[in-house]
């Protein structure tokens, strides 16, 4: 249809309006976009920075969500090496041949990621959400790379020096002011045994500002440094010394840090977080033969840890012989991987460089598919993180930075219209 033609509309408006019309019209655009599946939107925000405002509102949002209720999409898995974070003398130099920030992709958006050259300027994968990246040359500068506008952003310099840490990214919304983010360094300093405070400094960007805080906990807590923590509903949980995960709620106006006792760990096993479909923690645990998914769940006001399964890996090849005989696993240690964004019967697992989802109900495993070098990295030293974004549109965190001058060029020539 061209855009003289006359549009015959259903949306309360004259029926004698021309195609280009209509879609000048904000609340016409909602009722067409909102029909679209998440796959289309997402295709839809690269059209234009107006179609990108429309979609990216969060009356849209909202809207949107009640329809479609949709999920996350797996863009793929980093590759993530912690021994190069910082620069202490007996940290070992990276090769140049080995990419700082290398992803293996599992869809168009993440070959397009890695055709970018965007994440060769970012430095280290250090946490994520919702799509968004938080990355960084410890203790240099830290960046933000929003996959919605393909923008990153250098967060302000903190004021305070952490040797070791541990860190998180946090990403609000609200209907009436879009997107916000909150990170927050919390120091790790595991030879203080008997120290009950913990020290954090959070960037917050309604404030655009750091503030420093200590955290005061009812026993000895000392973080785990540079391990992968879990956000939920701005609850942060970290891996702490002893077997333990710390648990900080970000939200509360208590300057107070939390310990629970993880169900099962021991030395050189794989430890996992990950967010339930009912938004629980999960914990996953592994070793060379045995899974184990835990949830912590309320009960009576009281947080306890609820086991959900237990797999036997030698079992499970035996009820997937097509796979077991095609990837050889007789022969290869099979381990748990990740979670699954919020959700509670599926989990990645890995067997030598293949990745795999097994689904709790139907027993079943599936090879996932991914580009890259996966066979050239030693999976042992590394943490493989999946990389997700919300399969709905949603506001933008860094549509702002582009008019802030700072990096402006850079900026320019990663904006949409690329």
């Amino acid at each position: 249809m061209s855009c003289s033609s006359r549009a015959k509309t259903n949306f309360g408006m004259p029926s004698d309006l021309s195609v280009h019309e209509v879609f000048n019209i904000d609340d016409a655009m909602c009722e067409i976009l909102v029909r679209l599946p998440p796959e289309t939107i997402y295709q839809l925000v690269l059209v234009s920075k107006r179609w990108l405002q429309v979609v990216s509102s969060p009356l849209f949002r909202r809207t949107y969500l009640t329809k479609w209720k949709p999920s996350f999409h797996l863009i793929g898995f980093f590759i993530c090496n912690s021994t190069y974070l910082g620069r202490r003398l007996d940290k070992g130099r990276r090769p140049r041949s080995e990419a700082s920030l290398p992803l293996l992709s599992t869809s168009t958006v993440g070959d397009e990621i890695e055709s970018s050259g965007v994440l060769k300027k970012l430095g280290y994968y250090i946490d994520s959400s919702n799509g968004v990246l938080l990355c960084g040359r410890h203790p240099k500068a830290y960046y933000l790379w929003d996959l919605n506008t393909r923008l990153y952003h250098q967060i302000p310099r903190h004021r305070v020096h952490f040797e070791e840490l541990c860190m998180s990214l946090i990403t609000e919304e609200y209907h009436d002011k879009g997107f916000s983010y909150k990170v927050i360094r919390a120091e790790s300093v595991s030879y203080i045994a008997h120290s009950t405070k913990v020290k954090i400094e959070t960037y917050d960007s309604k404030t655009t500002t750091w503030s420093y805080s200590e955290l005061t906990c009812s026993e000895a807590v000392s973080l785990t440094p540079w391990t992968p923590g879990r956000v939920i509903n701005g609850v942060v949980y970290w891996h702490a010394t002893g077997g333990r995960v710390a648990i900080y709620d970000s939200n509360s106006e208590e300057k107070r840090i939390d310990t629970m006792k993880l169900p099962k760990t021991f030395d050189y096993d794989e430890q996992v977080l990950g967010e339930s479909d009912d938004g629980c923690l999960q914990y996953g645990w592994s070793n060379k033969s045995v899974m184990e998914i835990w949830k912590l769940e309320k009960v009576e006001n009281v947080l306890e840890w609820k086991i959900q399964f237990k797999l036997n890996f030698k079992a499970m090849w035996k009820k997937n012989p097509v796979e077991a005989k095609r990837f050889s696993t007789r022969s290869k240690e099979t381990q748990l991987l990740a979670f699954l964004n919020k959700k509670s019967d599926s989990v990645f697992i890995r067997c030598a460089p293949h990745i795999f989802i097994y689904d709790r109900e139907t027993q079943k495993v599936e090879e996932v598919q991914y580009h890259g070098r996966g066979s050239s990295y030693v999976w042992e030293y590394c943490k493989v993180l999946p990389y997700f974004r919300l399969s709905w549109p949603s506001s933008s965190l860094l549509e702002k930075t582009s008019c802030d001058g700072q990096n402006s060029s850079v900026l320019d020539q990663m904006s949409l219209s690329q």
